[in-house]
């Protein structure tokens, strides 16, 4: 299995991971993280869990400016994701990027509807925040690429000055009007029908949510960081997934599954399948830290924990190591997809609520997360998987630390009976 990884899937999956596109994709989307932390600061403060609190910010008058900021970061993922990708590819194709940022801006507000009917039957131009959050994101992605493509194919033909705006506009324009003739539709309308309801679909079904949870692990244990990879190609789709959730409170609605809400969101991701750390492995941290009796995991244990407690991990996997361990392999890769079981479950019954907006950042440490995403019985949710982590790991690691226990007495054992020989042959010298 090693080998045929080695040699036929992991040429392969560098091949797709280092492309120009992916590149892009993962490295433009980061510019819009500020945005959507900053967002979930102000939504947080906008519904705080106190219903006293909640009142007074209400009736001051606060939560509705609180709102407004919320709505002036979070409404305008795409639009920061569209320049952020197309800057991204330019660049890293050696050319000035900012230009070709707004180009594809324009593109992207090009393709979107732009007018509305008021009471009086008049049409007013706008521009929907609903194409500019989460239901425009993979649009964005689609306009991002193109326009960087496009942008960068021009200037390796020397065609300079305006010409590159001149074309990508007026080949935007071209696609919107088809589509407005043809279809009586625009093209961001089309895409969010055609391949982002589907998409999102995939990655919300049970299917979806264990594959997305075991291939990380899988990736990793063969040194490959499994989480950078898998999350730069969903993050579109699980950040879309959470702002749709939002949109369904925003809207007065209750977020249930029966009003359209998702389970499997960037919250999911974040507060349950990489807790600790991909392979959720602060399970096998607390057991070098308490049980072990190698030195060598002992001192790993205590390296170990702070880092794990904020959801940082590298430690672990590379000084065990779990890369490439035949021991560790089994629960690192399996505790993921139980988690990723038992969150599933929790929210689709009910027993847990969906997950709004309110996004935290990656290190916030368990059971303070949960508590802020989706209040304490989500908190109790981290809880819960975090304490199956450390029976899951307890069998593997105790096996690992008998190994290194073993080899280290040996090794004592040898250092001590080197020593009495060397000591005894210097008594008969000094006779």
């Amino acid at each position: 299995m090693k080998k045929v990884f080695n040699e036929k899937m992991m040429p392969a999956i560098m091949t797709f991971v280092n492309s120009k596109g992916i590149r892009a994709l993962k490295d433009g989307l980061l510019f819009s993280m500020p945005l959507l932390i900053v967002g979930t600061i102000f939504l947080l403060l906008a519904n705080i869990p106190i219903p006293s609190i909640a009142e007074a910010v209400t009736s001051s008058g606060l939560a509705d400016i609180l709102t407004q900021a919320y709505s002036a970061t979070f409404n305008l993922m795409a639009l920061v994701a569209v320049m952020g990708i197309t800057h991204t590819y330019v660049k890293n194709e050696g050319y000035e990027s900012f230009g070709a940022a707004i180009i594809s801006l324009a593109c992207f507000i090009l393709l979107q509807p732009s007018t509305v009917t008021n009471e009086q039957g008049e049409l007013v131009n706008v521009i929907f925040k609903d194409w500019t959050s989460g239901k425009g994101m993979v649009c964005a992605i689609i306009v991002g690429l193109l326009v960087g493509v496009g942008y960068c194919f021009l200037m390796k033909r020397d065609i300079r000055i305006k010409m590159p705006a001149g074309i990508m506009v007026g080949i935007s324009a071209i696609v919107y009007g088809i589509f407005k003739l043809a279809f009586n539709t625009t093209f961001v309308e089309w895409i969010y029908r055609v391949l982002q309801t589907p998409l999102q679909g995939l990655t919300d079904s049970f299917a979806g949510a264990i594959i997305i949870a075991g291939l990380v692990p899988f990736l990793w244990f063969f040194g490959i960081h499994g989480a950078t990879i898998v999350y730069g190609v969903v993050l579109p789709l699980l950040t879309a997934n959470s702002l749709a959730n939002q949109e369904i409170l925003d809207a007065g609605k209750a977020l249930t599954l029966e009003n359209g809400g998702h389970i499997v969101t960037q919250q999911f991701w974040d507060q349950c399948l990489t807790i600790s750390g991909s392979g959720i492995t602060l399970g096998l941290v607390l057991y070098f830290v308490f049980f072990a009796k190698s030195a060598q995991y002992k001192e790993l244990g205590k390296l170990g924990f702070f880092p794990s407690i904020f959801n940082v991990n590298e430690p672990i996997l590379f000084g065990t190591p779990v890369v490439l361990n035949p021991i560790l392999g089994i629960p690192f890769i399996l505790m993921p997809i139980l988690s990723s079981i038992i969150q599933y479950v929790a929210l689709y019954t009910g027993i847990c609520p969906l997950y709004g907006g309110i996004i935290v950042p990656w290190t916030t440490p368990p059971i303070i997360s949960g508590f802020l995403v989706g209040g304490w019985r989500t908190a109790l949710l981290q809880l819960l998987i975090l304490g199956l982590s450390f029976i899951v790991y307890f069998p593997f690691a105790r096996k690992l630390d008998a190994i290194s226990y073993q080899e280290e007495q040996k090794e004592s054992k040898n250092t001590e009976e080197s020593s009495l020989v060397s000591g005894g042959i210097g008594v008969e010298d000094g006779i």
